[in-house]
């Protein structure tokens, strides 16, 4: 067995809200600087960066996951993530024929910019990335596992967007098998006051600024070789969906 470092919620430039130096190089190295081993890309409601991302982490030594913060009919976040990166760009596919499409105002919300794995801008996502998509609560454990990926509802312990801050408790169904906290200082207030002894407890960093990111305090204890990252995805899935 292995200890695997991972923060599994980072934001590139394409959210609206991440900064324009979270660019697929400056996160991955990052990343290393930090001295992680596993980092995942999870842009509001696109994958789109993440192909450039890969290209960035093998560089810096870093096991890339491809992820996507989806944001729900109930205006919840669920942190979404994938074994393979052509998995992930069918899920957005996916996603992207069912969220509600309003133009960007970039004086606003600034710009949604797609990059390559070079950090060249290649695009830019017109419509605004974070409003709610027509995906119940209720409907995503079940469409992110026929892509074969596994998701978990985001920073449960923050107001903003949290399921717990919206529903105002963790609800029995859907079935999750794993949450994020965003703050470790809390991880024994919410395993007590939710009985989370039964699901994997993430704790990332939901970093939009790369001053944001944290230093490797967050592990998982693998068996798959770090020379061989689809082994290394293929195994955290199963921790994220309590198989391990």
């Amino acid at each position: 067995m292995r200890e695997y470092f991972y923060d599994l919620h980072l934001h590139s430039c394409l959210s609206p809200c991440g900064d324009e130096d979270n660019t697929p190089n400056n996160i991955a190295g990052m990343a290393k600087l930090c001295e992680l081993d596993i980092a995942a890309l999870t842009d509001h409601n696109t994958c789109k960066n993440c192909p450039a991302f890969f290209e960035a982490a093998e560089r810096n030594g870093i096991i890339p996951v491809a992820g996507m913060e989806l944001t729900t009919s109930e205006d919840i976040h669920v942190v979404c993530l994938f074994p393979e990166l052509s998995a992930a760009m069918a899920f957005d596919a996916y996603v992207d024929s069912v969220r509600m499409k309003i133009r960007n105002r970039t004086e606003i919300f600034g710009e949604q910019l797609i990059l390559d794995g070079e950090d060249n801008v290649i695009g830019q996502e017109e419509f605004l990335l974070p409003n709610a998509t027509s995906v119940s609560i209720e409907d995503v454990p079940l469409l992110v596992s026929r892509y074969g990926g596994v998701c978990f509802p985001a920073h449960i312990d923050r107001e903003s967007n949290g399921i717990v801050a919206v529903l105002g408790t963790l609800p029995p169904t859907p079935t999750f098998t794993a949450v994020e906290l965003h703050s470790k200082e809390k991880l024994d207030e919410y395993m007590e006051r939710f009985n989370l002894s039964d699901k994997t407890v993430v704790i990332s960093s939901d970093a939009h600024y790369l001053t944001d990111m944290r230093d490797a305090e967050n592990s998982v204890m693998l068996s798959a070789d770090p020379d061989c990252p689809s082994d290394v995805r293929r195994e955290l899935m199963l921790w994220l969906g309590g198989k391990l």
